[in-house]
Formats: structure tokens, sequence, C-alpha cells
């Protein structure tokens, strides 16, 4: 069983060098050494950052739990044999170069794959960025910032689109309960993350990026099981006949058929979404809002925008109640007696409200009545959309600030409602 709370990580690789992969892991494991020991692994090098070095992890003294390898692809059978006699209980190793790239690749992974066949210890990897668990002040990774403290858990392959997400994250009001690139899975795999982050009490939605499944039946038992408490969300990679042969220079994914990977899904009760930006829309939401009843109400002071919201909600099978034109000269206080009329309304099973910035509004105080609103009937669900620019940003980040998810576009909103609509 996966554990990803390390009382004890080895670095091996660890180096000063500026710009490197080693580097990046040593300044990420340092910000959680209040939580944890921490050992550096250079042969080459007698301190690294003022910290003494081990020339190898047999060398420390103390038990390791968890042990970070970022080095040689060729040198990495013989690191992780020292980890298993040392005893160590996980490692990730982050190294690329394995079946990812070719013959000699595919050689060196059967290789390290039988180092820990019938061992106690376990590894995550290779080739990809490690694991990073905010609330442990836990950065196993040499992603350039970590990010805030949240619900969602990330599953990818791809450690690159991660570091892309963090950073995207960080100017967002979301964050994460776990983050894991598992790469080409030798050993643990996609399921046994699943089964970790189903028992994890700070994760109440999962989104996973995949371009291939090593076990397909299980992943869809093990998925169906957990989507009934937590919600799973997918974004698959290798759709097409040359995204396939993309994704096997990737990550060494057998990606197979689209259109029987989307049945399954919709089968088993997952939910797919088509791009990144869908991908954390819809997890926003899911972690924000309740499970509502096919019926609401569309609020706003632009007639032609309430018209498009009112098209796409139908085009989703939505049942819209009302659509309330506040018309442009809308105050706060119509928007607020508009919204805890329709709160009050019991057939409604939510709102969407559409601002957008005219002489006589104010964000601010619209942003308020809603976050207010929103209190007095939480099981009742508010999302909005603050179309514009500057003139809104500040508002847009006191409605997220208090979990009031806001979409800059009116498609994104109203998919992103859809997915919370029981029909």
């Amino acid at each position: 069983m996966i554990n990803l709370n390390p009382k004890s990580i080895a670095l091996i690789g660890a180096n000063n060098k500026p710009g490197s992969v080693g580097l990046g892991l040593v300044q990420n494991l340092l910000e959680g050494k209040k939580k944890r020991k921490i050992y550096f692994i250079n042969p080459f090098q007698k301190k690294i950052l003022g910290i003494k070095t081990f020339n190898n992890i047999i060398d420390v003294k103390n038990k390791i739990d968890l042990a970070i390898i970022a080095v040689n692809a060729k040198i990495v059978p013989d690191v992780l044999s020292d980890c298993v006699k040392k005893g160590v209980r996980e490692v990730i190793v982050i190294s690329a170069g394995f079946s990812e790239a070719g013959k000699t690749g595919e050689n060196l992974e059967q290789r390290i794959e039988k180092i820990i066949q019938g061992k106690k210890t376990r590894l995550i990897g290779p080739n990809c960025l490690g694991i990073i668990r905010p609330s442990l002040k836990l950065n196993a990774t040499f992603a350039p910032i970590t990010p805030k403290q949240g619900n969602i858990a990330f599953l990818s392959q791809s450690g690159a689109l991660i570091d892309a997400i963090i950073d995207k994250s960080t100017c967002e009001n979301f964050g994460f309960s776990t983050i894991i690139s598992y790469g080409n899975e030798v050993d643990a795999n996609l399921n046994e993350f699943l089964e970790f982050l189903e028992k994890d009490k700070e994760t109440k939605s999962i989104i996973i990026y995949l371009e291939g499944i090593k076990k397909p039946r299980e992943f869809f038992k093990t998925a169906k099981r957990i989507s009934t408490k937590k919600p799973i969300i997918i974004l698959k990679g290798g759709r097409t006949k040359k995204g396939k042969t993309a994704a096997k220079s990737h990550t060494a994914s057998l990606a197979g058929s689209f259109e029987i990977f989307s049945g399954a899904c919709s089968q088993f009760g997952l939910l797919q979404a088509d791009t990144l930006e869908e991908l954390f829309d819809f997890a926003k939401i899911l972690n924000w809002q309740p499970q509502i009843k096919n019926k609401i109400s569309i609020i706003t002071n632009a007639g032609g925008a309430g018209v498009l919201a009112t098209d796409y909600a139908q085009n989703f099978g939505l049942e819209t109640a009302n659509l309330i034109d506040l018309i442009g000269d809308a105050s706060s206080k119509k928007y607020q007696e508009a919204i805890l009329s329709e709160m009050k309304n019991k057939e409604i099973g939510g709102l969407v409200v559409i601002q957008t910035v005219q002489f006589t509004t104010n964000p601010i105080e619209n942003a308020k009545i809603i976050i207010n609103a929103k209190k007095l009937f939480p099981k009742k669900a508010i999302i909005t959309c603050f179309l514009g620019g500057n003139l809104s940003k500040k508002a847009v980040e006191l409605l997220e600030k208090n979990k009031i998810p806001n979409y800059p576009d009116l498609k994104r909103a109203i998919t992103a409602l859809n997915i919370i609509v029981k029909k």
C-alpha cells in the first residue's frame, strides 16, 4: 500500500548547480525540513547549500521512508539496488530514458522492475515529476513552485502538464490535496493511487490526465466505486492515431480506442473534460457547490448574455425556470432582490448570476450580495459569470475566496454547471 507521508527522505542526485533538476528538488524538499529529516546523496560534493552530503544511501544510519532518484538512467539500477538493500519503503525515480526512449530504455526499465520484484520497496515512475502534498509541506518534485492547499487531487502521466497547472492555480483560487506524477508505472500504478485518494480525507474530487491504462478492467472497477463518493474527471490524451503514437514516445503508454474509453467512462459514472481549462472548471464547481435538481434561474443585467446562457443551458438539457433581465442600469439592490427571490423558490436548484460592467454597476457590492445569499441557502448552487476584465477583477477574487466559482465565459459557466445537475 502506497503511503506518501514520509518522515525521512533521501535525495540521490542532489546538487547545487543552478537550473538543474537536482537543485530544484533540493530547494523544494527543504520547504518541509521542519516536518521530516532530509538527506542529500552525492559522492562528488561534501556539502549542498551548507548541508552535509553522503556518498551512498547505505551510509545514512537512520531509517529512510522515501528515496528520490534523479541521476542518469544508466546508473538508476545500481542506485535502486542500494535503496532496496537499505530497506527504503518507497522510491520515486524522476529520471527519464526508459521505455519511452526506445529499446535501450526498455532494457533498463526491465532491470529496475526485476530489482524490486518480490521486495517491500515500492517504486513510483520512472520518468515522472514526483509527488506534492501541500498540507504536509511535502514537495518531492522539481516543479518551480508549490501550489496552495486544497481539496483537489491531480494524477497525471505528464509531469510538464503538472508544472503548467500549478502555475495557473497560483493565479486563481484553487489548491490541491495531492499531486502525483506517475510516469511509466513500472510498479505503483494509477489504480493504487486512486485507492490511496479514496481514503484521503482531504481529497474531495479527483482529476486525471492520462494517455493509456495498463490495467483497464481494474481501473474502471476502482474508479466506479470511488466516483460515488468523490467525483473523478478525466482528460484523455492519445485520442487520434497520431496522438497515440505521441503517447507511446512520451510515457510508453498503450492508448486504446478513445470511443471505447469514452463509452466506458459514461457507463461507470466518470466525467470527461475536453480541455485542461474544463478539467479545472469542473473540479472547482464540484468542490465548491452541491449537486442540485434540474431547474435553474439566470439573472443578468445584459439581455444578450442571458439569451446566450439560456441557449447553452437548453443544449445541455438544463431546465431554465426563469431568465430575469435586470437591464443595463441594474443596481446592487435589484440584484439582491432578484437573487433572494429566486433562492427562496423551492423549485429552483441553483442560479447563474451574470454581470456586465455598466455605469451603475458595483461589482464588489454584487459579489457580497451573492456570498451572503449562498450562506443563507447552502444547499443551492450559485455560480457567476462576471464578464469583463480589470473592473471586475477584485470582485471575482472575493467571490472565489468564498467558494463561489466564477467563469469568464458564458459557455464555460453553463458547461461547468451541467455536471452538478442531477438529471
